[in-house]
């Protein structure tokens, strides 16, 4: 019946048949993950050549964020312990990033981009800024907003 008023018109709900948008979305989201990881590759390298593609995603953190637990990253990325600390050292033994003690508990402590790092970072990120800038010349600032909002709201549905 039209205009039933239930307020759950275009909602997504378990049972129901006809998955052509989620198949849509899955291929464009597989395209689009495999790009960013190529991407960030590119992006590692470029502020250091021995860096894996993972290491730009913890540069984008720390300069976000600023300092954090080991723990807190390895949370906030779905990695394990081990696998967080041996990244960790590889930045640390290129001098891209530091620990300090965390003052809130003597015991841990807390990553930092270190200045070398953060310059490095930055300028392989403005570029890459740049590079979206001429790929969108052409879309409207709106539906530029408009992709980060939906961006942000399916990576928000994500965390938990």
């Amino acid at each position: 019946m039209h205009g039933s008023g239930t307020g759950n018109e275009g909602r997504v709900t378990a049972g129901g048949g006809g998955y052509q948008e989620f198949l849509a979305l899955e291929r464009e989201l597989a395209v689009f993950l495999r790009r960013a990881r190529a991407q960030s590759g590119e992006m590692a390298r470029e502020v250091h050549p021995e860096l894996e593609s993972s290491a730009y995603g913890l540069f984008v953190r720390l300069d976000d964020a600023g300092p954090q637990r080991a723990t807190e990253l390895a949370g906030y990325f779905g990695v394990g312990k081990a696998t967080m600390s041996r990244q960790l050292r590889v930045l640390e033994d290129l001098g891209l990033v530091a620990r300090d003690p965390d003052p809130a508990d003597g015991r841990a402590s807390l990553v930092r981009l270190t200045e070398e790092g953060r310059s490095r970072f930055r300028s392989v990120r403005d570029a890459r800024r740049e590079r979206y800038v001429r790929k969108l010349a052409d879309w409207d600032r709106a539906e530029v907003a408009e992709l980060a909002r939906l961006l942000n709201h399916f990576n928000v549905r994500s965390e938990g």
